[in-house]
């Protein structure tokens, strides 16, 4: 022992003199005890192979031998870190063309936050401040490059100047080996000697212009590389499996358990646990069987690829890897063919509108961090064997000839220093519980008997041993688990990607999937529960779905029993999204966290004119073709306004108008001047005296919907100049105080469409418990009743109205028929949703109302009309229909921004318009409301609902 350790000594002595006494003593001692341990146990080891009946001591002996290598590899790094203190490491991310907002940038920022790392974003390679010195290979312990970025990496990075403690995610000689040489063909082929038919694998299986694969519809009975006697059940499948390799020499590759799996009964893939997809196809037996001629098949294609790159295997880079997309197809035999590989995580099976390619793509690269980069509290020796004894100082040739251990002899164990941080890292990695499993060396292999062979242990040698070691070890921990498992195996033919059963133990999110990406803020974090995001006016919805940390877990959204993923129409202004983790384990139901996301859309982008203009005009927008044989979007405004009078309907032809720098650009608007000008005639405005006076001694009853009730409560604002009583009611309310109790309003929901069709009133119920609430009533047009919503009324309706108010002699009163608006025209997941032919029909059935409504003597506002041209322009609600909001109001006062607008909108314009700033100047000439009322803000629903005043209250009306 003592000659062994001076020896290891006088090694380490020769690779550095700077190293610390202490530090360089230890590693001595460390590296003596690894060979010592191997050339105690590989000489009892030798002994008992010369008595042949021994063979179970054997077996004993060889695990001794193994438990005796992880301690030493235990003690080692055990000891060498705590010589060092830990330092703050760096990862630079190099982003490409990925989005700050991108899921996978936020995954990378967030396992590396947690695992301490100093995060550094950057584009490209040329673009960062840390790559840009030195070859590009200090100052950095950790290279991520995006798929965009590869290039660029490639281009900066010298990978044979990497330093033994940094890790780069590429591997330059097997993304070569698997790259287009043309035509599909695999580089690595052009090298070698190989046939189609001597690999388990199509040559022309590279590169993206490979053909588009597709699941064969039958089973053909196997294929040139089906083993004799293939099994019965068919196995016809393409499966994508995804592969880490950490090592070109020696191989050293793992197997992810998730996969992707498309058959021919399926439009789309499907992500599974590919343990599970084979058992639950060809039972337990024969699943065993498929899953090792999967890893014997790949196992075959890798090393044929890294044969030909023997050149580039030793690139200096030992802790670099490389993740690839193996795509599988299974022709009615358990062996497979290797029909494209892809040196990325690729997904292109799954559905993109369910995130599930993303989210099994975020779950595959978790995996990977956390099972190459070691936390502080169990940081491998590699850092500090590289960063702090300098043992990578020396030339790359000479490293190459650096050995622990002695060759001397024919039991000598021969690892040079690559080989000694493989194999610390490899049983660091083994030990841990992990995602991936060993795909090669295979513990099946035919090296694994070289252990009682004379010729020294190799690297896959002892990982074969460490791999046995702890899949034993897991066996026994989890033995009488798996005996339970077996009697249910429904429980393990389930979702690929649940990891827990049982209760909701971890409440949190792993991430917030949305589309379009949201940038949220604060950056996501599962301990975070609010977070605030901006969408520009163009973004009408965004799609989300959260997904829980554990799957025992049930994400809801908005409430308990709400769906795990939505469609959501964003509002102009601020909505909210509420995510509601819940444990499903209890019969009902139970909320354990709460996350909040605050949407905020901006209004449409505007100009403020302070020079020359021209007048706009449009009908429609040109996203949403109501009228096909009608112009859309801006056009020039020829005035026909030769002498003006006040409209004697409220459904008189208009247009929507607006001051522009060109009629030809949208962006040149100012978009806050924007008002409602009818062809021939104006709608008077009602000031608030003339208001007040015209409703004394009337009652006001409306019924309908929700955007029935905007017009209700813009009314009562209006009059009162301040709102103090609002609520969402679905029911029917009074408000006898309006107007100093010289007015009444009462209102009643139509249709109460949340309940059982059974149950719901009808609409003949609705409107006469309202005129009863109401009562009493004069049968004239004091007494004014307003009938209308969305898209539930029609002709039918009308005449109902009639029919009733004739039996209640109500057959006098002022009728007002709210026609259809714009609405569920967007794609939202729950709700109905109109394509662009329904909504056309809506526009002539709207016309049919208003024919009919004439018909009956009933005045019309044609709110289709006025919100066709503006239908991104709705507010808060699943429906896109609302055109207002009531919100608290906390200013006391008008803004000298919204007066000065007032002025520039009067100077404007050279006719009398409906606009967001019509009512302001009445407002003004009162005490503004006080800070405890509401507001009804839309400009859409001011407009309608003033013109709604005019009707109520014209000039020429007693």
């Amino acid at each position: 022992m003592r000659c062994l350790l001076a020896s290891a000594g006088m090694l380490l002595r020769r690779r550095s003199c700077s190293c610390s006494g202490p530090l360089l003593l230890l590693l001595g001692v460390s590296v003596c005890l690894f060979y010592q341990t191997l050339m105690v146990a590989r000489n009892r080891l030798r002994s008992g192979h010369q008595q042949p009946a021994a063979a179970p001591d054997t077996r004993v002996l060889m695990e001794e031998e193994t438990r005796r290598v992880i301690a030493a590899l235990e003690t080692l790094q055990v000891q060498v870190w705590s010589q060092q203190p830990p330092r703050r490491r760096r990862a630079v991310v190099l982003t490409g063309r990925h989005q700050l907002s991108d899921p996978e940038v936020q995954l990378y920022q967030q396992v590396l936050k947690n695992l301490d790392y100093q995060v550094q974003l950057s584009r490209y390679a040329e673009t960062s401040s840390v790559l840009t010195t030195n070859h590009g290979v200090s100052g950095w312990s950790l290279l991520l490059c995006l798929s965009s970025s590869e290039r660029s990496c490639l281009r900066r990075i010298s990978f044979s100047h990497v330093q033994h403690h940094q890790t780069v995610n590429l591997l330059p000689g097997v993304m070569e080996a698997f790259s287009d040489a043309g035509g599909g063909l695999c580089h690595f082929y052009t090298r070698s000697h190989l046939t189609g038919s001597e690999l388990p694998m199509r040559p022309h299986a590279c590169g993206s212009i490979s053909q588009k694969l597709q699941v064969p519809e039958d089973s053909v009975g196997g294929d040139s590389h089906s083993p004799v006697g293939a099994p019965p059940p068919a196995l016809v499948a393409m499966v994508n499996v995804y592969i880490l390799v950490t090592s070109m020499k020696p191989l050293t590759s793992f197997l992810h358990d998730i996969s992707v799996v498309t058959t021919n009964q399926e439009q789309q893939g499907r992500p599974t646990k590919l343990r599970n997809f084979l058992l639950q196809q060809v039972g337990p037996t024969t699943s065993h069987e498929a899953l090792g001629q999967v890893k014997k098949v790949i196992g075959e294609v890798l090393q044929a690829a890294m044969l030909t790159n023997e050149k580039q295997q030793m690139n200096g880079c030992v802790l670099c890897y490389q993740l690839l997309t193996f795509t599988l197809l299974f022709s009615g035999s358990v062996t497979p063919v290797v029909v494209q590989v892809e040196t990325d995580l690729t997904f292109s099976s799954l559905s993109d509108d369910t995130f599930d390619g993303q989210i099994t793509k975020d779950l595959i690269l978790e995996d990977t961090l956390h099972f190459l980069l070691p936390t502080h509290a169990h940081l491998s020796s590699e850092t500090h064997l590289s960063s702090e004894t300098h043992l990578s100082s020396e030339t790359h040739t000479q490293t190459e000839g650096r050995q622990y251990g002695g060759c001397r002899g024919t039991h000598g164990v021969c690892l040079s220093e690559n080989e000694f941080l493989l194999l610390l890292q490899f049983q660091r990695q083994m030990k841990m519980p992990s995602g991936f499993q060993l795909l090669y060396p295979s513990t099946l292999s035919s090296s694994s008997s070289s252990s009682s062979s004379s010729g020294p242990l190799s690297v896959s040698d002892l990982q074969i041993r460490i791999s046995r070691h702890y899949e034993l070890q897991r066996n026994q921990s989890h033995r009488t688990n798996e005996t339970e498992e077996r009697t249910n195996q429904e429980s393990a033919l389930s979702s690929s990607q649940d990891r827990s059963e049982g209760s909701c133990v971890d409440p949190h999110l792993r991430q917030i999937y949305t589309d379009p990406p949201l940038t949220l803020t604060p950056p996501f974090s599962p301990w975070v529960k609010e977070y605030r995001a901006e969408v520009t006016f163009d973004t009408v919805t965004v799609r989300i779905r959260p997904q829980p940390v554990s799957s025992a877990c049930r994400v809801h959204l908005d409430e308990h029993r709400g769906p795990r993923m939505a469609n959501y129409p964003v509002g102009l202004g601020d909505s909210r999204i509420s995510i509601l983790v819940t444990d499903t384990a209890e019969p009902e139901p139970v909320v354990m966290t709460i996350y909040t996301v605050h949407v905020y859309r901006e209004s449409r982008p505007s100009l403020p004119m302070f020079g020359d203009h021209v007048m706009c005009s449009f009908l429609q927008d040109c996203g949403l073709l109501v009228q096909p044989s009608l112009s859309c979007g801006l056009q020039p405004l020829v005035d026909t306004q030769s002498s003006l009078h006040a409209c004697s309907s409220g459904h008189a032809p208009g247009r929507w108008v607006v001051p522009c720098l060109s009629c030809s650009d949208n962006r040149t608007c100012d978009w806050r001047e924007v008002a409602w000008r009818p062809d021939s005639c104006y709608h008077p405005l009602v000031d608030r005296l003339l208001l007040q006076d015209c409703l004394t001694d009337r009652k006001v009853l409306f019924i309908g919907d929700s955007t029935n009730r905007g017009m209700m409560y813009f009314l009562m604002e209006r009059v009162n100049s301040s709102l103090e009583d609002w609520g969402k009611a679905h029911d029917t309310l009074v408000y006898r105080n309006l107007n100093g109790g010289r007015s009444q309003v009462s209102y009643s929901y139509y249709p109460q469409f949340w309940l059982e069709k059974t149950q719901r009133p009808t609409f003949r119920q609705a409107l006469l418990q309202l005129i009863d609430r109401s009562r009493p009533l004069v049968n004239s047009n004091r007494t004014v009743l307003v009938v209308g919503g969305v898209q539930w009324l029609n002709t039918n309706h009308l005449r109902m109205v009639r029919e009733v108010l004739d039996r209640e002699s109500l057959s006098d009163i002022l009728v007002v028929v709210k026609s259809l608006g714009m609405g569920f025209h967007l794609p939202v997941d729950g709700i109905r949703s109109l394509s662009l032919p329904e909504i056309q029909d809506l526009y002539r059935e709207n016309q049919n109302i208003i024919t009919t409504a004439k018909h009956h003597g009933y005045e019309v506002i044609d709110t289709f009309s006025i919100t066709m041209g503006r239908y991104k322009e709705f507010l808060q609600g699943r429906c896109a229909c609302h055109f207002h909001e009531v919100e608290k109001f906390w200013s006391s006062r008008t803004s000298d921004d919204t007066t000065s607008t007032t002025n520039r909108t009067r100077s404007f314009r050279t006719a009398p318009e409906l606009s967001s700033q019509s009512a302001v100047q009445d407002l003004d000439q009162e005490a503004w409301p006080k800070a405890s009322s509401y507001h009804v803000r839309g400009p859409v629903n001011q407009v309608y609902s003033e013109i709604l005043l005019s009707r109520l209250c014209p000039k020429t009306r007693n």
